[in-house]
C-alpha cells in the first residue's frame, strides 16, 4: 500500500482534513482508532494532540494538519513535528533553543545526538552546518523508519549516520569523541532515567573534546528537573546554563567541558547578529533569556 493510498483511507474515513497513520509490525497502516466521528471532527483539528491507542503504550504513529507532520510515541504528546513546505526547518520551539549552542561553539566539527524522534535536529545540523558531521543514537528502530519515510530524514552518507542503539551504551564507548553532545531522550511518559544520571553525564563529559558542549532537553515541570541540573553541574563542576524553550515548560541545559569565562552581554549580541542571518533563529532572543535562569549582572553572564 503506498503511502498515498493511505491518506485516501485516512480522509475518506475521518471526514476531516487530519490524517493519522501508525507503524504495526514494519508497516504504516491507517489508525482507524484515531479517526473521529464526523461530530468530533472539529474538536480534534483545534488541538495539536491526537488520543493515544488503548491497546498499546509504545505504538508509534503520526498526525498531520493544517502542513504540519507530526510523531506520537506511544502517548498524545507531539514528540517531533516538520512543516511539510519547509521540511529542514526546526518547526517546534524547543529545538531552536537547543541550538543556542552556537552563541558559544560556532562552528563544530563532530555533532553526537542521542534520541531522534523525527530528526529534525540531526536534518537541521547537516543541512545547515555543512562542514560538520552528524552521528544520532535512537535506540527504537520503528522510529527510524518513521523519520526516513515521512520526515524527510536522509539516508546515511559520509556526514551523516543515524544507528540503532542504547545512548548510555553509545556514550560509554572508548575512543568516542565530539564538539557537541545532544540529549533528547524521552519515552512515552517522560525523560528516560538512564539518560539523567550521574555516571551518564560524566561519561557525555568525557567524550566531549577540550571545549565541547552537552545540550539536554529538560522539562521544567519534571519534579526530577532539580536533580538533574544538580547532576549536571556536579559531572561539569558547575559550568551549565538553562534557557526557557518555550511553551508548555522545556527546558534547555547547557554544559560545558571548560570554562568559558565570564561572557559579556554585548559580546553574546554581536556573536547573535552575526548567527541570525544564516541560521534563521532568534540568537537575540536566546541571549536575553539566559538572563532568566542564570547568575549575571549588567555586564557578564556568569558560567
Amino acid at each position: 500500500m503506498t503511502i498515498a493510498r493511505i491518506e485516501r483511507l485516512a480522509i475518506t474515513d475521518s471526514g476531516c482534513n487530519a490524517r493519522v497513520f501508525q507503524y504495526i509490525r514494519g508497516s504504516i497502516l491507517p489508525n482507524r482508532s484515531k479517526f473521529p466521528e464526523v461530530s468530533r471532527a472539529m474538536k480534534f483539528l483545534q488541538s495539536w494532540r491526537v488520543r493515544k491507542p488503548a491497546d498499546d503504550n509504545e505504538s508509534v504513529y503520526i498526525s498531520e494538519k493544517f502542513g504540519v507532520r507530526s510523531l506520537h510515541i506511544g502517548s498524545d504528546t507531539v514528540q517531533s513535528a516538520m512543516r511539510i513546505a519547509r521540511p529542514n526547518d526546526l518547526e517546534v520551539v524547543y529545538t531552536r533553543s537547543m541550538m543556542a549552542f552556537l552563541l558559544f561553539k560556532p562552528e563544530p566539527r563532530n555533532v553526537a545526538m542521542i534520541g531522534l524522534g523525527g530528526g529534525s535536529l540531526a536534518k537541521y545540523v547537516y543541512h545547515s552546518i555543512p562542514e560538520a558531521r552528524v552521528t544520532a543514537v535512537e535506540v527504537n528502530p520503528q522510529v527510524v523508519t518513521i523519520a526516513r519515510q515521512f520526515f524527510m530524514l536522509p539516508p546515511n552518507d559520509e556526514r551523516l549516520n543515524v544507528m540503532v542503539g542504547d545512548g548510555v551504551e553509545f556514550v560509554a564507548r572508548k575512543g568516542l569523541r565530539a564538539d557537541v553532545l545532544v540529549v533528547d531522550g524521552y519515552d512515552s511518559e517522560s525523560q528516560v532515567e538512564a539518560l539523567a544520571t550521574l555516571p551518564f553525564y560524566r561519561d557525555c563529559a568525557r567524550v566531549l573534546g577540550d571545549d565541547g558542549i552537552l545540550v539536554v532537553n529538560l522539562w521544567g515541570g519534571d519534579r526530577n528537573f532539580n536533580a538533574c541540573v544538580d547532576r549536571l553541574r556536579a559531572a561539569f563542576d558547575g559550568r551549565v546554563l538553562c534557557l526557557p524553550a518555550g511553551k508548555p515548560g522545556n527546558i534547555a541545559a547547557f554544559a560545558f567541558k571548560s570554562a568559558q569565562g565570564e561572557p559579556r552581554w554585548d559580546e553574546l549580541t554581536k556573536r547573535a547578529r552575526a548567527l541570525t542571518p544564516h541560521f534563521g533563529l532568534t540568537f537575540g532572543r536566546f541571549v536575553e533569556e539566559f538572563k532568566v535562569l542564570n547568575p549575571h549582572n549588567a555586564d557578564v553572564l556568569l558560567i
